[in-house]
């Protein structure tokens, strides 16, 4: 991860600390006055997901897989004060398909199976723009992340498979609509940066579409459990 990145991503959480620090003192009251009696000023909920990534090294994954887009399945925790809030989420992405080999320029599957898969471990922080009592809830924010990829086929001698991991950042955004007190339902759209992932070519297919971001895009839907 280059320092051009690095700051982009300390650019990300001194926004998300900004807002929170300058929310005006009257909406700060409000939120106070609108706690339900007994209910802590730090709230820890959980949450399931599912939805689709898709990868910006697009040709490599559609060489390999024969789609740059699949199912994604995860699970975490967040933490809110008043509308501030921070997630921790792990989430992982499957898929089956072939080894390619490279000629003249192109990569053509040989038949080998091979499974890709891609898990990311992601810390988010951002602000919400209602209160909890409100039915629907959007918010914003951005954080890091690390993707442990791995790439293992049958017949492979053990230098033959790929395994790595490495860091990068995202921005995210969705709405929460609160369905009860204790369940609510978050529609999510995010985008993944994962700067130099496949550089040296440690793929056959990354080496030749000249591809090296594990980054894309995500769609997920979560179910969140707790207040």
């Amino acid at each position: 991860m280059t320092s051009r990145h690095v700051r982009s991503v300390v650019n990300l959480f001194l926004v998300a600390g900004a807002v929170a620090l300058l929310a005006p003192a009257a909406g700060a009251q409000t939120r106070r006055a609108a706690r339900p009696a007994g209910e802590p000023a730090v709230r820890v909920r959980g949450f399931v997901d599912a939805g689709a990534r898709t990868f910006a090294a697009s040709q490599s994954f559609d060489a390999v897989l024969g789609t740059h887009t699949g199912p994604l399945f995860g699970a975490g925790a967040e933490a809110l004060v008043d509308r501030f809030f921070v997630s921790f989420g792990v989430s992982r992405f499957q898929k089956d398909g072939e080894r390619v080999v490279v000629a003249g320029g192109e990569a053509f599957p040989n038949g080998i199976a091979t499974t890709i898969s891609v898990v990311p471990i992601e810390i988010s922080a951002g602000w919400r723009f209602a209160d909890s009592d409100r039915s629907v809830i959007p918010y914003l924010g951005g954080g890091i992340g690390w993707h442990k990829y791995k790439e293992t086929s049958d017949f492979a001698a053990a230098d033959e498979d790929v395994q790595f991991t490495k860091a990068g950042f995202q921005v995210l955004g969705g709405a929460e609509w609160r369905a009860s007190r204790w369940l609510g339902v978050a529609g999510e759209a995010a985008w993944m940066r994962v700067p130099d992932a496949f550089a040296g070519g440690p793929t056959s297919a990354a080496g030749v579409f000249g591809e090296d971001d594990l980054g894309g895009a995500v769609f997920r839907v979560k179910v969140v459990i707790g207040r």
